[in-house]
């Protein structure tokens, strides 16, 4: 079942929205947003990307590295 959701945003931010689901190839706003909202899952905030850098910086005093001569000794 779906619901409806009402926004209220500034006149500029809904015309770039209608602009930008356009120009990506979506048929409506709702299915622009629905995609957005689904990539968002896949993002990480600031705060956990400087927790890693921290821990690696950490992990990297400690010698806990490995030297590699290309991206493909990773694997």
């Amino acid at each position: 079942m779906r619901q409806v959701l009402s926004l209220s945003l500034p006149k500029e931010t809904t015309k770039n929205i209608k602009t930008l689901s356009k120009k990506r190839g979506f048929t409506s706003v709702s299915g622009y947003i629905k995609y957005l909202t689904e990539i968002d899952k896949d993002l990480i905030s600031e705060i956990e990307l400087l927790n890693t850098i921290k821990q690696s910086r950490k992990e990297y005093k400690e010698g806990k590295t490995i030297t590699v001569k290309s991206m493909a000794d990773l694997v």
